[in-house]
């Protein structure tokens, strides 16, 4: 049940500390702050590996069960351990782990990188084309600074926004980021703060925004410090099937909320990212009048930033502003699109998928609201899901194709290009970028890559040896039932060939087939950026009708034109003009011969096809016709 929010004051709550967590720079040295209700003998033990030097903390005047001290000598660069009785443990706010989780905590002097796009100013959610990357497979050696050296690709292909799967130090050499431990801290695998920071710096001179995704809902299953230092992290009742739930609303929660809202500020203020993507929203459990993700919305938004929400129970009301009684969430992952299109070209019903049929009337109304359950019975759930949505802006809803979920949740981890016809792709992946809605990219899927992005893991001992038994565990509880064949094939995910397997090659996207599929994704990207109706248009100025049963067509109005885009996923069907008063000329066609298309088949399905219609001199301008696209 979503608990509606009460509206209040935005960042931390009436008698809460404003004091960060963690080791941070002062000028008189480096200032500790933890929360250890459980202890009260804490020291840290310090130095620049030549010296060693111990602070004694002490409990914070007020109460609380935080704990301080300074270390007059501290400066940037010095490691650092809490020492609790005979144990030493890394900080569960550490902003550098330089020898992973198992290591010593580092001061970070978070003022010292010069930023070069000084002039950058936040963007809002509304005509965003977002690019999901993984920054260890991404490029070839998996690092921040690498990945700068392909944004001008993005750039070039008309991405105006990074979204980087969560960079959260994480225990091992490799994972996809939803096993992150230290929540404040980049994981050095990928290299250091200020990498990251020229990443984002150089996204923004080259006029990208960043979206960090963070992870909330649970913490990964080693490395995590947080129990050593407080029973109250974890909710002693809730949990899912990623283990024991954070306690956002329960007995001593307040410090617990302090935590994650001084994570999400210090991603807009020391990184300066713009925006944040929640993953799994509905999997934290928060029975308090304020809902914590409300509070990290607020805070992000006084900020100048965005914040999305992957939520599978499409309630209006995490998109509603707080005002209204709602959590105010600028956009929300809708994969209802996702599961129509994947149901009816590949007849997949495994899983989540058995409640979509594919049939033409839930793509028409997927695309006129946003997502195609609003109220309707859902089998999965044998219960109601979801709520209108016609009234809430077009861009507050994420769609795609493919995400690092859709392709990595299966056992291979193959793409969709890899289960439908060249023609089917093309005519989707067109729709993609034209929808009205925000699209998003996941990486490669622009060049169709051959690349697979399987499930991959690096967890120490007894748990990483059952990692495989784990994935079929998970299968199995999602209902989602594969071939025997196809789990036989399964890569190991703690072997490194899967995650060197995932790692995408530059070099591909420059040979056929994959060099016309780029094309046409760089045609439709640059058409969207140059014409302000397909950027989150008002929804008064387009609508969508079906064609036949297995075609639609999105038609936007503008006084001096309109804009038809048909798409038909059925075989043989042949495209026309619209039939009405406008001269129509086609723009675009999916089957042209230079994104892959057979010659002569431009105008023959599986296609999706653009046309622009124009008054003709006898046409009174700026009159609507009114009659159907087609």
């Amino acid at each position: 049940m979503l608990t509606t929010p009460t509206l209040k004051p935005i960042a931390l709550r009436p008698g809460w500390s404003s004091r960060p967590v963690g080791a941070h720079l002062t000028d008189d040295g480096v200032t500790f702050r933890v929360w250890a209700p459980k202890h009260r003998d804490v020291r840290v033990v310090t130095g620049d590996g030549t010296t060693t030097r111990y602070v004694p903390l002490e409990p914070e005047p007020e109460g609380g069960g935080f704990l301080h001290g300074r270390d007059e000598h501290g400066r940037a660069g010095d490691t650092y351990w809490f020492q609790i009785e005979h144990r030493l443990a890394p900080d569960p706010a550490t902003r550098f782990q330089p020898r992973g989780v198992e290591g010593p905590s580092q001061v970070v002097d978070a003022s010292r990188y010069r930023w070069r796009a000084a002039g950058w100013k936040r963007p809002s959610l509304r005509g965003r084309v977002i690019y999901e990357l993984h920054i260890g497979t991404f490029t070839a050696e998996g690092t921040f600074l690498a990945a700068v050296a392909k944004l001008d690709a993005l750039a070039d292909l008309g991405v105006n926004t990074i979204q980087l799967m969560p960079v959260a130090e994480f225990a091992g050499r490799r994972n996809w980021g939803y096993d992150g431990v230290m929540l404040f801290a980049p994981s050095h695998t990928y290299g250091e703060p200020d990498d990251l920071r020229a990443l984002i710096d150089a996204a923004h001179a080259r006029g990208m925004a960043v979206i960090m995704d963070v992870v909330y809902n649970h913490l990964g299953p080693c490395g995590n410090v947080l129990p050593t230092f407080s029973d109250d992290y974890f909710h002693r009742e809730e949990g899912s099937i990623w283990g024991a739930a954070l306690n956002f609303s329960g007995p001593n929660s307040g410090p617990v909320r302090e935590f994650f809202l001084q994570n999400a500020c210090m991603w807009f203020d020391d990184y300066r990212v713009d925006g944040l993507r929640l993953d799994a929203v509905h999997a934290i459990v928060d029975h308090s009048p304020g809902h914590v993700v409300a509070e990290v919305a607020a805070a992000a938004h006084e900020r100048g930033g965005f914040v999305i929400a992957e939520d599978d129970r499409n309630d209006a009301r995490i998109l509603t502003a707080r005002e209204e009684g709602g959590w105010g969430v600028d956009g929300m992952w809708a994969d209802d699109f996702h599961h129509v299109m994947r149901v009816a070209l590949t007849g997949q019903h495994e899983a989540h998928f058995a409640n979509y049929t594919g049939v033409l009337d839930e793509w028409v109304e997927t695309l006129r609201h946003g997502w195609y359950y609003r109220g309707q019975h859902f089998k999965s759930w044998n219960r109601a899901r979801g709520t209108a949505a016609g009234h809430l802006r077009p861009e507050a809803f994420v769609f795609c194709i493919s995400n690092h979920d859709q392709v990595g949740n299966r056992p291979l981890g193959d793409r969709l290009s890899d289960m439908i016809s060249p023609e089917e792709y093309r005519a989707m992946s067109m729709l993609l970028c034209l929808v009205p809605y925000t699209p998003l990219l996941f990486q490669g899927q622009e060049w169709a890559t051959r690349t697979p992005f399987a499930f991959f893991t690096d967890h120490p001992g007894e748990l990483g040896g059952n990692i495989a038994k784990y994935r079929m565990n998970e299968f199995e509880h999602y209902g989602a039932t594969y071939p025997a064949a196809m789990l036989a094939r399964m890569p190991d995910p703690q072997a490194e060939s899967t995650f060197l397997a995932a790692k995408l090659d530059w070099e591909e996207r420059e040979r056929e087939p994959h060099a016309g599929v780029l094309a046409l994704y760089r045609e439709c990207l640059r058409l969207r950026a140059r014409h302000a109706l397909f950027q989150s248009p008002d929804r008064n100025t387009w609508r969508v009708d079906p064609l036949g049963t297995a075609g639609l067509a999105l038609r936007w109005h503008e006084p001096e034109r309109d804009w038809v885009l048909v798409v038909s996923w059925r075989k043989g069907v042949e495209f026309a003009a619209p039939d009405d008063t406008r001269h129509w000329t086609r723009v675009l066609s999916s089957n042209e011969s230079r994104f892959g298309g057979a010659s002569g088949a431009e105008m023959i399905a599986p296609a999706a096809v653009l046309w622009r219609g124009e008054w003709e001199q006898s046409g009174v301008p700026g009159e609507r016709d009114g009659r159907s696209a087609v």
